[in-house]
């Protein structure tokens, strides 16, 4: 029987608009009745997640910061933690400066951004559908460095790069990964986000790659997850679409990847389910759960 599905939320769990739809929800709840637990396993910040696990109800715990954190939802804390150094950001952030190339910094509770464009830009405009107690924070800042050097115990999740050139997203990311004691993630094909502007839909495409401490992942942290309770991996489904996805994905009993996704992940998943315009996640987890009955 599985006992856990970790489900990734961009590209996945969330449609092109950032809506988890009636029909997504409902089949969660489902599973979650059965005794199932809905883990949110993502790359955003703990706040951001907080929201979306209220939404669908998940109550015990998710995963924020492609697996810097696991947080506990009854007792409102990160049970565990692995987050980037404040010299290893600072020396990203230099580099990123001397390179004139866009990026932003994520804490375990705001992100850090000189500009809203690209992915905070989708973060943004998500956030003005929502209450203020819901809302990802967002805070622009003009001299990051400075800023982020003044810090005082700040815990920062992870960085972001976005670049719609390939040739200078290639070269960037070619520096970064002469640094040490990190863990590069690059999106093997162009991010694509689809932004509402009044009664027009506009679609965002960039180069796109992650950047956390050494050994972060979605799957150590799914690990940590099995210890606390008891369960063994072929208890677990893991659901994603992209480059952060992949080891949760081939590592878990059963790795279930979105129509669409980048090719190394729908290479190591066991089943390819619809994409998250077409509710996916819940068809994937409704095929699963035929096999309880």
């Amino acid at each position: 029987m599985y006992k856990i599905v970790a489900i990734d939320l961009d590209g996945t769990l969330l449609n092109s608009c950032g809506i988890v739809t009636n029909e997504t929800k409902k089949v969660l709840e489902e599973a979650m009745n059965r005794g199932i637990d809905i883990v949110i396993a993502s790359g955003r910040p703990i706040d951001s997640i907080k929201t979306i696990a209220q939404e669908i109800k998940s109550k015990k715990y998710f995963i924020a910061g492609n697996g810097a954190v696991v947080y506990d939802i009854q007792k409102d804390k990160a049970i565990y933690e692995k987050y980037m150094s404040k010299a290893k950001v600072l020396e990203i952030i230099k580099l990123c400066e001397e390179n004139s190339i866009i990026y932003n910094v994520y804490t375990d509770k705001t992100i850090l951004t000189k500009a809203l464009k690209y992915n905070v830009l989708y973060y943004h405009k998500e956030n003005l559908k929502k209450q203020e107690n819901e809302k990802t924070s967002i805070s622009i800042v003009k001299n990051m460095y400075d800023y982020v050097k003044s810090m005082k115990e700040e815990k920062f999740l992870k960085i972001t790069i976005c670049e719609e050139n390939k040739i200078i997203f290639n070269s960037i990311i070619k520096k970064i990964k002469k640094i040490k004691e990190i863990e590069v993630l690059d999106v093997l094909h162009m991010s694509k986000k689809t932004i509402k502007q009044g009664t027009e839909e506009i679609t965002i495409q960039y180069h796109y790659a992650e950047i956390s401490s050494s050994n972060v992942d979605k799957w150590n942290a799914i690990e940590f997850l099995m210890n606390e309770m008891n369960i063994k991996k072929d208890e677990v489904i893991a659901i994603g679409d992209n480059i952060n996805d992949k080891k949760m994905i081939e590592n878990a009993g059963i790795g279930i990847a979105m129509s669409g996704s980048t090719p190394n992940i729908t290479q190591v998943a066991d089943y390819i389910t619809c994409g998250n315009n077409e509710e996916g996640v819940a068809k994937a987890i409704k095929k699963y759960m035929k096999n309880l009955e």
